[in-house]
């Protein structure tokens, strides 16, 4: 019986999203990337390890990966609502252009500007006004993506390693995994808080079964 992917499980993959048109605005393979004219050499390509259900990946498609066959190659459609949302009127606001003035900028259509951490293009300039949208470039679509679930991931460390690679960004050759009867120590030259290690650790140690899961600051 063929293995399947089930929640919470640590799977390593590869995907390309896709528009219905077939227009390709995402991929984790160098080789389309570099075909669709969107690859840069700042991006990191590669099959992905994420653990299934922790969202480490857009939701939906973090959804779809469950019960899928592993070795398996297979197509996940999104609804706009399980994508990346709906486009919402609400998310049209108007911008004084003496705004854009007072922080040296020129608006003109096109223009990506982050509002208090808000990403919007600007769609239209009226007198003083400016239209900015601030819904998703991708809202109101229909997404396809074709996902390819190479294996899944059984050994404690590379779980470990994996997790915080994905959710903290910390880079793979930083992190040191040392287990001991059913526990984990783990360190990395970044000064987290503790309450936020703590919160990691807890999480880490549900995913993986082990009793306990320490983070520290490497020396």
């Amino acid at each position: 019986m063929t293995d399947q992917v089930k929640h919470h499980d640590f799977v390593e993959v590869d995907y390309t999203g896709k528009l219905t048109d077939g227009t390709i605005f995402d991929t984790t393979i160098e080789e389309v990337a570099k075909k669709n004219n969107f690859f840069s050499e700042k991006q990191k390509f590669g099959p992905i390890i994420i653990c299934v259900g922790e969202q480490q990946i857009l939701p939906g498609l973090d959804a779809g990966l469950v019960d899928k066959e592993i070795g398996h190659e297979f197509t996940i459609t999104l609804t706009p609502e399980n994508a990346f949302g709906k486009r919402d009127i609400k998310n049209l606001k108007i911008v004084p252009i003496s705004t854009f003035k007072q922080h040296k900028m020129e608006p003109y259509p096109g223009l990506q500007i982050d509002v208090d951490g808000q990403m919007g293009t600007v769609m239209r300039l009226s007198g003083g006004r400016v239209t900015v949208n601030f819904n998703h470039p991708l809202a109101g679509k229909e997404i396809v993506y074709e996902v390819k679930v190479h294996r899944k991931i059984t050994d404690t460390k590379e779980q470990i390693i994996s997790f915080l690679n994905t959710a903290l960004k910390v880079p793979l050759n930083n992190i040191t995994v040392e287990l001991q009867e059913g526990s984990a120590h783990i360190t990395m030259p970044i000064n987290f808080p503790e309450q936020l290690n703590d919160m990691i650790g807890k999480k880490l140690a549900e995913l993986t079964g082990l009793k306990e899961v320490k983070i520290g600051k490497a020396v």
